[in-house]
């Protein structure tokens, strides 16, 4: 019987990931390979592009031979959390049991769970189809990840866990995930997770990209970092190409000249193999869709490529195009005097949300507000849009007015933590205590806790009139903003039930009540989504502004980037693109029911601060002289 194959697909946010994935399998499907997609994407799209609903359970997806899985983190956790705990019922008293439902509800139990399905997926370990589990048997079992940052952390997870499980069995035998004789088994599955990531006859890895510096860099930094982990066989996808005989326009000219050049760096700059993929002018949804795709994605060498028109109806959605409104958004953002603001700008990958975020941060300086930027993407590419250093320390951008900016550091911020935790520990707790603690920190958890505990210092600063905060993709983003909440059990080194632990626990509370309370309070926090008009980004954005609102975060406004300008859409595939957009510009405002703004697509990339400059100018064109009035208040 042959071996199954596994064939990863990641890369930039909004780079046509799932496209590419969704159309891969399709093929494979229709070749007679028995195929499995699945996602883990905590904002997962798969059910849009296949137009049908998959959710958490292993369902046929309208081809012979393919199926797919959305891994829904709650969903997983709660399998996991019974799995460990069921065994455990019958022979444990019943306050032991309330202790261990304690620690599961931590949120290191929340990635394990997500994590621990992944892996099942690689080791055949399913069991029973009821709960999404599956017994194997598939030829090819497709991945399409989350944004390139995420999916770096799930591919180290499989090193940090079974070296965290083998460390805990030597210590107090217990870990943040369970008892070591509970998941023993688990350290066996990692270990070979790791083994089929590094063995290229098992294993694929593809970057989808783009033809922009920024989807170049990440490439190129994510393709060194797999490398260090151990997986060898990569290729790439360059999604996106304009088409040379569409692009008469000067517009377009200037951005498929824009992609030629970057397009030749790809090619003397990656030793892969390299695929390109040109752009439709319309959306691609539906095996239709995928499969006009997969015809170029597959295609021999000197094939023709399919008609770049998909003639897909956008019928039902509202035709009226949205309307300028930046007094709102200088209304959102301005803050109370005396009193710093945090703005967020969340959103699908790759919608724009870090050039929107430089374009306002720089605007807001202009107009004398004290600006801090901040990132909390672990792909951050802010450095790249500035084209200035941007390190883990708050530094002056050169060259803009009354603006500093910074990135979190995931590798520095958790030597802090650790430090800072065990340096407090020492001052208040027992040597027991102490012991418990210092095997804590050495969970891979304490990453997500350690980012969070950064985040909040920043949200608490008062020297800045404004933060802006440049987020992850919206699902880690959600994960971010929901870590108060979850956390407020948890953080105070979930390790025991005494006293001492109580005490940590209160401390940590106040702090969580503040923040929480900050992020509800529209004086003090403002929620932007940033989309592009097409429907996978706004119907995403919508699902997460009412998780928002279901947590009592209220959204402000929201940002259609990426605009088509109808002065130079003069041939039928741009005319097309435009249709389509004006059409989803209406589905923003019938959906959110906000105030939006709009950002043009530029004739080349937003990088530099002359280029940032018209982006400020153009987010906040209708509001210039609104802005100055109220700056000067």
């Amino acid at each position: 019987m042959s071996q199954t194959q596994y064939m990863f697909f990641s890369g930039k946010g909004g780079v046509g990931k799932t496209t590419m994935a969704c159309a891969t399998a399709v093929h494979s499907a229709e070749q007679g390979k028995r195929t499995l997609i699945v996602t883990t994407d905590p904002a997962s799209n798969l059910s849009d592009v296949f137009e049908t609903e998959i959710g958490h359970s292993i369902r046929p997806l309208g081809v012979e031979n393919l199926w797919g899985m959305e891994i829904d983190p709650d969903t997983a956790t709660e399998e996991y959390r019974e799995r460990i705990l069921a065994p455990m019922r019958a022979v444990m008293p019943e306050s032991v049991i309330k202790v261990m439902e304690e620690q599961f509800n931590s949120p290191c139990t929340t990635e394990i769970a997500s994590f621990d399905r992944f892996v099942d997926f690689m080791t055949a370990d399913g069991q029973d189809g009821a709960n999404g589990r599956d017994s194997g048997g598939y030829d090819l079992v497709i991945f399409d990840t989350a944004p390139t940052g995420h999916t770096l952390r799930l591919l180290e997870l499989p090193v940090d866990w079974s070296k965290h499980i083998e460390e805990s069995a030597q210590g107090s035998g217990n870990t943040c995930i369970g008892p070591v004789a509970s998941i023993q088994e688990n350290k066996v599955k990692y270990d070979e997770a790791t083994r089929l990531l590094g063995d290229p006859g098992r294993t694929e890895f593809t970057f989808v990209l783009q033809p922009e510096a920024t989807s170049i860099y990440e490439t190129k930094r994510s393709s060194a970092e797999l490398a260090e982990i151990g997986v060898k066989n990569t290729r790439l996808i360059v999604n996106g190409v304009l088409p040379e005989d569409v692009c008469e326009h000067p517009f377009f000219q200037s951005r498929y000249e824009m992609q030629k050049r970057h397009l030749e760096t790809i090619e003397s700059g990656f030793n892969v193999p390299v695929k390109r993929m040109y752009q439709r002018d319309g959306e691609i949804k539906g095996l239709e869709g995928l499969r006009h795709v997969a015809h170029d994605l597959f295609s021999e060498a000197g094939e023709a490529p399919a008609q770049f028109s998909l003639k897909r109806s956008v019928e039902g959605l509202a035709a009226e195009y949205v309307e300028q409104d930046s007094e709102s958004l200088v209304h959102s953002i301005r803050p109370v005097a005396g009193r710093t603001k945090a703005v967020f700008f969340t959103g699908k990958g790759g919608v724009g949300k870090t050039t929107v975020s430089c374009a306002t941060a720089f605007a807001l300086g202009r107009l004398g507000f004290k600006t801090l930027l901040l990132t909390t993407d672990p792909a951050s590419h802010i450095g790249e849009v500035l084209e200035q250093r941007v390190g883990d320390s708050i530094a002056p951008v050169a060259g803009a007015e009354n603006l500093d900016a910074v990135m979190i550091d995931q590798e520095k911020a958790v030597e802090e933590y650790k430090a800072r935790i065990l340096e407090d520990a020492k001052q208040k707790y027992s040597q027991d205590m102490l012991v418990a603690v210092r095997e804590e920190l050495e969970s891979p958890c304490t990453e997500e806790m350690a980012a969070f505990d950064k985040f909040m210092w920043y949200v608490e600063r008062d020297e800045y009139d404004i933060v802006v905060f440049d987020t992850a993709p919206t699902g880690h983003t959600l994960r971010l903003l929901e870590l108060p909440f979850d956390y407020s059990d948890q953080v105070g080194m979930m390790v025991t039930t005494t006293g001492e632990g109580s005490d940590v626990k209160s401390e940590t509370q106040a702090r969580f009540d503040r923040i929480i309370a900050q992020m509800k309070d529209p004086e003090r926090s403002a929620f932007a989504f940033v989309v592009y008009p097409e429907s996978t980004p706004v119907i995403e954005a919508y699902r997460a502004m009412v998780d928002l609102r279901a947590a009592g975060i209220e959204t402000q406004f929201v940002v259609a980037n990426q605009v088509l300008q109808s002065e130079y859409c003069t041939n039928e595939y741009f005319k097309n693109r435009k249709t389509m957009q004006e059409k989803y510009l209406g589905e923003i405002n019938r959906r959110f029911q906000l105030p939006v703004t709009v950002m043009p697509l530029f004739e080349t990339e937003i990088t530099g601060l002359s280029m940032i400059e018209r982006a400020a100018d153009a987010l906040f064109a209708s509001a210039a002289s609104a802005s100055q009035s109220e700056a000067a208040r």
